[in-house]
């Protein structure tokens, strides 16, 4: 018995879809990663927000920014969006 699993080669950076260690399908993000990840991100950005001084307008750029970012972490995360950029949607009969 292995007491240390082993870590998927193929994984990269922060890659948040890895293959099962059972079958060969994909496995998605826990969903206590993604809340926390969301709670921990929207803490920084208020933070920042809140403490850091800076104009308005930077403001603004900087929240569009990170949304962005975060939708498309979020879109990638749940299989929407694959590697090579791809958009999955899903079959509606």
């Amino acid at each position: 018995m292995d007491l240390y699993p082993r870590r998927d080669s193929k994984r990269v950076g922060l890659d948040p879809i890895s293959p099962c260690r059972d079958s060969g399908y994909l496995c998605g993000m826990p969903l206590l990663n993604v809340v926390l990840t969301l709670i921990i991100v929207g803490v920084v950005l208020w933070l920042i927000n809140t403490y850091i001084p800076m104009q308005g307008t930077i403001k603004k750029i900087l929240n569009v920014v990170v949304v962005i970012v975060v939708i498309l972490w979020l879109l990638y995360g749940f299989g929407v969006i694959n590697h090579s950029g791809d958009i999955h949607m899903p079959v509606v009969k």
